[in-house]
């Protein structure tokens, strides 16, 4: 269950998008090009879906706005809830009537500030970037009629949490539509991005999340703050 909360949180806040022009780009440059399709985002909404392999599926709203507030409310499992406002990150799970709290600065949030240009700039210096067979858009999978660009990123260094990803990008949006992530033991975690709506001014009232005054509260479950 932890592994699973971590790999979420990781890579729910991990929003990224890429850029297509008519001239040949090189993968770092069109890589690149994420910083720049996201500089302009001020707040973002999407339906996910999480295949986490044999820890089942999971799926849910996803919320962020600029700097660092996010909110993900999950109708499968029903209830579930991952809110972060910057300085706290809360995941309530109802099944165990539980609350995970995290205390973390903007710098180690886990990735809060990774969707932002400086943010998408950190990953490309922790990961090569690479098109998986060129730059040509090709089907987001086998009989898909979606059409992506596929990129593969491999870390540099064992500091990483996942060895390779693979982004799958909508090459007339800019926006990723799949990320797929193979851990260390090879576990696969697929995130799907639908119904994706941009810069619609949501107001900072929509990530207070107010959790149950009755559920228990595990702080620091990620890391002590104090060590």
């Amino acid at each position: 269950m932890k592994q699973r909360l971590i790999t979420v949180s990781f890579f729910l806040i991990l929003i990224l998008g890429a850029g297509y022009c008519a001239d040949m780009l090189t993968a770092d440059q069109f890589f690149s090009e994420v910083s720049d399709r996201y500089a302009q985002i001020s707040d973002y909404e999407a339906n996910v879906t999480i295949n986490a392999g044999k820890g089942g599926m999971m799926a849910g709203v996803l919320a962020y706005k600029t700097p660092a507030l996010l909110r993900l409310d999950f109708s499968q499992p029903a209830d579930q809830v991952i809110s972060f406002n910057g300085e706290q990150l809360q995941v309530y799970i109802p099944s165990l009537h539980a609350i995970l709290s995290q205390s973390a600065s903007s710098s180690s949030a886990g990735g809060a500030g990774l969707a932002t240009k400086d943010g998408l700039r950190m990953m490309k210096r922790n990961y090569t970037v690479a098109y998986e067979t060129g730059p040509a858009p090709e089907a987001l999978e086998p009989g898909s009629t979606e059409q992506v660009v596929h990129l593969i990123l491999n870390r540099r260094n064992v500091a990483e949490g996942y060895k390779t990803m693979r982004l799958s990008i909508d090459p007339a949006t800019k926006l990723i539509r799949r990320i797929e992530g193979w851990t260390v033991s090879n576990s696969l975690f697929v995130f799907d991005f639908t119904n994706i709506k941009l810069n619609q001014g949501l107001a900072e009232t929509r990530f207070i999340y107010d959790s149950p005054a009755s559920a228990n509260v595990y702080n620091n479950f990620l890391f002590d703050t104090e060590n």
